[in-house]
């Protein structure tokens, strides 16, 4: 494929860009505000496939929604148009628009307008059209006080600047940059399009929040530092606004330090906390020493010798029952505890002992199901 991108410079230009440079079977023609008239006109005539996304949508005169969301558009779509007489080739045509085209403003009546163009000339001259009206879209690589919300409130709370929220309450729709990509590679690979939209293309998943919501969620990204408690970042929106919010990091903040506790032991160091799927840490043990000798009603644990020689020790509290184990950090062997079993882990090496831990709860001062029972 010869894909072509316009306002690859943007946004979402530059995410899928990245995408496309990804893949072999690709050649990618990009389209920026510096590309003259001839260079659009050539990029275009060598193209299989066009992506335009250039658009204006906070410029500085109203008259420029005329030019970068209509003037444009029309001017590419009767370059195909000629194309796809004179040369019998039909390239398809990918268009970003805007939810905001279904709206009585300035910047919504030039997207409209941009679609009706190109509309107009596919119907005319048999190119295949998909137009994506997008609602407010935010990811890596987007502009503060430009794109979105998320990318000002991530770009300004990542650099503890104040943020704006004007209606807490307000509802706002987002589509995640990768989701937007992901469909217009689906595309240009052979999907069909839905039938049932007439052309339109509609990314999902679409999430709907609140301003509110929004801005308390990427604030909790940052707070998540102190309290080392970081909520479920995995999966749907919340993935997706973490991912977006670590990618407005400065250089500068790209790591940070967290309690280190140490006795004649060794160590002990937390460093991730969840609300229900526990914590992560990881402790140390000078040769000879001994840790834990204390049981547990329903916590369990996971432990991962990392460096050294571990040997494991545990008794069942009643029955009396008796066990031991010794691993070490080359065998990447996990070791449970297990409820009412007391146990400890001593090392037993002649080096210092760095064993990884997760716990399936956060500790609780006040109710730390861990009471003491040496072996």
């Amino acid at each position: 494929m010869q894909v072509v991108i316009t306002g690859a410079d943007g946004f979402i230009g530059k995410n899928l860009r990245q995408h496309l440079a990804e893949r072999n079977d690709v050649d990618v023609l990009l389209i920026t505000r510096e590309s003259a008239k001839d260079e659009l006109r050539e990029s275009l005539a060598n193209a299989t496939h066009v992506v335009h996304l250039a658009g204006v949508n906070r410029p500085q005169n109203v008259e420029e929604f005329q030019e970068g969301n209509v003037d444009l558009t029309a001017e590419i779509c009767d370059i195909l148009a000629v194309m796809a007489r004179d040369e019998g080739k039909r390239r398809p045509l990918f268009i970003t628009s805007s939810t905001q085209a279904a709206f009585d403003n300035d910047y919504g009546a030039s997207k409209r307008n941009g679609e009706v163009a190109a509309q107009k000339a596919a119907s005319e001259s048999g190119f295949p059209l998909f137009i994506f009206r997008l609602p407010n879209v935010f990811g890596k690589w987007s502009r503060p006080n430009y794109n979105s919300a998320v990318a000002t409130f991530c770009h300004n709370v990542a650099r503890d600047k104040p943020i704006q929220v004007n209606n807490a309450d307000a509802e706002i729709t987002l589509v995640y940059v990768d989701d937007v990509v992901e469909r217009i590679l689906q595309l240009l690979d052979g999907a069909q399009p839905n039938p049932d939209l007439n052309g339109f293309e509609q990314v999902q998943p679409q999430y709907t929040t609140t301003v509110g919501d929004l801005a308390e969620t990427i604030r909790g990204f940052k707070a998540s530092r102190e309290s080392l408690v970081i909520g479920r970042v995995g999966q749907g929106l919340v993935r997706a606004l973490h991912s977006t919010y670590v990618s407005f990091l400065p250089p500068s903040e790209f790591s940070y330090t967290v309690p280190r506790h140490g006795d004649h032991r060794g160590v002990f160091v937390e460093m991730l906390k969840t609300p229900d799927c526990g914590q992560f840490s990881y402790f140390t043990a000078h040769p000879g020493i001994t840790r834990g000798g204390h049981y547990h009603h329903s916590k369990t644990e996971k432990f991962l010798v990392i460096s050294g020689q571990a040997r494991f020790k545990f008794r069942q509290i009643q029955t009396g029952e008796e066990y031991e184990l010794v691993t070490d950090g080359e065998k990447a062997e996990i070791v449970e505890t297990v409820p009412g079993w007391t146990h400890d882990i001593t090392n037993i090496g002649d080096t210092e002992m760095v064993v990884m831990l997760w716990a399936n709860e956060i500790f609780d001062r006040e109710k730390p199901d861990t009471f003491a029972c040496p072996l």
